[in-house]
């Protein structure tokens, strides 16, 4: 681990309704290594057995939990599964893996850890830097980046609101905050939630499970979010997440599935604590229903007809106001 890295700063809440503690998976797309040479990578930083799955797929069992390591590309992860039991069938499968290395990113997928065991991760990416791995400025159209998984403390209404709204008041300062590149704010992945939207959640007190569904499926019936509800929702009433999102890969899961940081594994200063730590911004304004009240109400008295909220003026504002109320 590279002494300069953060520590992973621990939420406001950090226990479920039942008393344990919240769990965290990480999603870490990169190029600049084969997928052997990346999953002897993680078992280096972290140990366990790692396993050939498949020409596109390997897997580290871990005593908490499987970490994934794979080549993020459907049709070569489709086709080596299917050749995997037949004899010789992966030879040209494994050629493709190596010249898939170099155009489409891999991917180490974490087991939800829970919060006192992040510090564990924090040899992953000293280890996979070391190896040759490449991030988010790596490539102009692969768009690579992170992917928070972090467990919703309470599954009701109350709690989802609160950090639905604290995140779509903050989701312009966060594109600012973790620097997100130009590629990927180009690309549709990580669009933001409409204008039009966060003002209908400021205007709101606190609407019900059943009114949060519809309000979201309205103005956001897509995976391509920076904060996808759509696994959480999927969790609660999968069927009528289905309905509007006709999509195979909701996983559903009592989990926020935040996709808006870079993977700047090629920087020495950079670490999954970095993107964690952000993210926490969200955690603490959630925690305070009574700032997000008034934050809500400056918000709707700055927009104008037609023109909105003027985005940089409420990302200086934001910057300022959460210092005063020492949210970061």
């Amino acid at each position: 681990m590279d002494s300069q890295e953060p520590a992973f700063k621990m939420p406001p809440v950090q226990e479920t309704a039942s008393g344990d503690l919240r769990r965290v998976g990480f999603e870490l797309e990169f190029s600049g290594l084969t997928l052997k040479t990346a999953g002897e990578a993680v078992a280096t930083a972290l140990g366990g057995d790692l396993q050939q799955d498949s020409a596109a797929e390997m897997s580290l069992h871990h005593e908490h939990g499987c970490f994934n390591i794979e080549i993020d590309w459907d049709f070569l992860k489709r086709h080596a599964s299917e050749a995997g039991t037949r004899e010789g069938g992966e030879g040209w499968l494994d050629l493709l893996s190596q010249v898939a290395a170099l155009v489409v990113p891999i991917e180490v997928v974490c087991p939800p850890l829970p919060l006192d065991r992040l510090p564990m991760l924090q040899a992953l990416v000293p280890a996979l830097r070391d190896a040759g791995a490449r991030g988010t400025e790596e490539s102009l159209i692969a768009a690579y980046g992170v992917h928070i998984n972090a467990e919703i403390p309470r599954l009701d209404a109350e709690t989802l609101f609160a950090y639905l709204r604290a995140f779509a008041l903050l989701q312009w300062w966060l594109v600012d905050t973790h620097k997100v590149d130009i590629a990927r704010r180009a690309s549709p992945y990580i669009d933001l939630y409409p204008e039009a939207y966060v003002r209908l959640l400021c205007a709101q007190r606190q609407p019900s499970m059943d009114e949060i569904f519809s309000d979201y499926l309205q103005h956001n019936a897509t995976r391509n979010r920076a904060l996808d509800l759509l696994p959480l929702l999927a969790e609660i009433d999968e069927p009528r997440v289905r309905r509007a999102v006709d999509d195979p890969r909701i996983k559903s899961r009592p989990a926020f599935h935040y996709r808006l940081p870079n993977c700047q594994i090629e920087k020495r200063d950079w670490s999954l604590a970095c993107s964690w730590n952000i993210w926490c911004t969200v955690e603490a304004l959630a925690a305070r229903p009574e700032l997000q009240v008034q934050l809500s109400e400056e918000f709707l008295s700055r927009s104008q007809p037609i023109l909105g909220v003027n985005r940089n003026k409420w990302t200086k504002f934001i910057d300022q106001w959460l210092n005063d109320h020492a949210l970061v």
